[in-house]
């Protein structure tokens, strides 16, 4: 920077010390001490059943930043790693961000003298008609003392009509940011761009949940299939064995019919199951930036997950410190305050230098010499008067967008609360849930056993045999279902938290 330069950009600061408009005030942290009414346990039940292991809720630990590692998946880890490489919007969201941030060093300009560089070269020639307006044309000798005529004038004026001008300049202007409307105008650009980048790691932390939760779906309609298609071998077994009486006289026709219905119904649940693997299967396929026709098939099951039994549980306190969802809403509270002194400073005085220094001649080679130089210096104070209301009333809207902020982000962190304590007091009773339904399907199964028996010994009828197969039915489909409810609100869980970004690597910022 020259020495003109840094002296206009001392002078600024000088004049700037003091920016109209409110000062920025980070809102209070919640005053909350816990996330529900009632004391959370240290753990959750446990049962001795795959997925029934106890989870310990290590409340003020840190979230790591890659949480789905402690699932110990091999093949969820590269599901997600790829989708984090692969997914649109990821790299959508970090175009966004680069943007945002290049706006940050366009606004920076500002704070600098404008400073451009002119050259002319023209050449012009004059009206004769503008040229005999202003001249009186003696008569031409050997003319007999008549008039010129036109073709004589022209050749005459010639060289007074025709004229070139060479000219070149350095014009500089700068406008002072006296109460600091420019300075609110990058406060508000920055808390923009701040505001992109939680954007930005808000859709990478949907991302990895959705993947997560997507590989559970999967693996959760796999399993579901599979008990299916038992429940449907117990089914057309029975129907066999019904078949048989059948023929030899035991049993009536309308057990056999009945027993057909019973399997056919079953049959039924799975086109319903497949379309829903089917479109986890596709979902997971977009996720990781693939089109569903090429992408790979993933055999995900429950078994090749482990249940993450010590949970970091953040503080109340640290919640809106870490959800981004609650950092870009502050963020975009800053913006709307840093407006209100935009607004402000818009109603007050301007004042602006401009200077322009260079040379011009009629002759190319006078074109630089000290007779051609020229200069111009000049102060421009400006006020507005008189905009019809206009000023003021972008003022007072600048003020309710900060308040509409303000409100917005109370109920961003009102929501945020609740996600985190409907996912803790969902793990506790999925918990419970996994145990009492695996129960239930121990219970079912051994019950159909024995009614089985006393069906074919004749001591039951066949609507108790059929109540007892719809029963193992769905309890055996519950414990599934509940099983892979508790992955996957450990996984919300994890989001509900904010992921654990703020511990990522510096290498491995977005």
């Amino acid at each position: 920077m020259t020495i003109a330069g840094r002296t206009t950009f001392v002078v600024s600061l000088a004049l700037s010390a003091c920016a109209v408009g409110p000062d920025y005030k980070p809102p209070a942290k919640p005053a909350a001490s816990a996330y529900t009414r009632e004391e959370l346990p240290s753990q959750t039940p446990s049962s001795s059943v795959a997925g029934g292991e106890a989870q310990r809720f290590q409340f003020g630990a840190e979230l790591p930043a890659q949480w789905w590692k402690l699932f110990e998946s091999a093949q969820l880890n590269a599901l997600i790693e790829e989708a984090i490489t692969n997914y649109p919007q990821i790299a959508a969201q970090q175009a966004a961000l680069r943007q945002a941030r290049d706006s940050i060093r366009v606004q920076q300009g500002v704070f600098f003298p404008q400073v451009q560089g002119q050259v002319n070269a023209s050449r012009q020639k004059a009206s004769l008609a503008s040229a005999e307006s202003g001249l009186t044309i003696a008569p031409v000798s050997g003319a007999g003392g008549a008039a010129p005529t036109q073709a004589q004038l022209e050749a005459l004026l010639s060289p007074f009509l025709t004229n070139s001008i060479y000219s070149a300049s350095v014009d500089v202007s700068y406008t002072f940011d006296v109460f600091g409307g420019e300075r609110r105008q990058l406060e508000s650009v920055r808390a923009q761009a701040e505001a992109q980048r939680y954007q930005l790691e808000g859709s990478y932390l949907t991302l990895t949940a959705n993947v997560a939760a997507t590989a559970i779906q999967m693996a959760s309609v796999r399993e579901q299939i599979a008990a299916t298609h038992e429940i449907i071998a117990l089914e057309e077994k029975q129907l066999n064995l019904i078949q048989r009486q059948f023929e030899v006289g035991s049993r009536a026709r309308a057990d056999v019919l009945q027993q057909q219905s019973n399997l056919a119904t079953v049959r039924a649940t799975l086109p319903g199951l497949q379309q829903l693997l089917s479109v986890s299967d596709h979902q997971l396929a977009v996720l990781v930036g693939r089109f569903p026709h090429d992408a790979e098939a993933v055999a995900f099951d429950l078994s090749n997950l482990k249940l993450p039994q010590d949970l970091p549980v953040s503080l109340p306190s640290a919640l809106v410190a870490q959800r981004p969802d609650i950092k870009a809403q502050e963020m975009a509270m800053r913006q709307a305050n840093a407006l209100v002194g935009v607004a402000t400073a818009n109603m007050l005085p301007q004042l602006t230098l401009q200077g322009s220094v260079g040379d011009a001649s009629a002759k190319f080679t006078n074109w630089i010499s000290p007779q051609a130089s020229l200069w111009s210096f000049a102060a421009n104070l400006t006020q507005p008067l008189f905009a019809g209301g206009s000023l003021r009333a972008k003022r007072r809207a600048a003020i309710d967008a900060y308040d509409e902020a303000a409100a917005q982000y109370k109920q961003v962190v009102l929501n945020a609360f609740q996600n985190v304590a409907d996912s803790l007091t969902a793990l506790e009773n999925d918990a419970l849930a996994v145990g009492a339904e695996f129960d239930a399907e121990t219970a079912a199964k051994a019950s159909l056993d024995l009614i089985q028996r006393q069906y074919d010994a004749g001591a039951v009828g066949y609507v108790t045999l059929l109540t007892a197969q719809q029963t193992y039915q769905q309890a055996r489909i519950a414990y599934v279902q509940a099983v892979a409810r508790r992955y996957t609100d450990t996984v919300t869980l994890f989001q509900a938290l904010g992921g654990g970004w703020w511990n990522r690597p510096r290498s491995e910022a977005l």
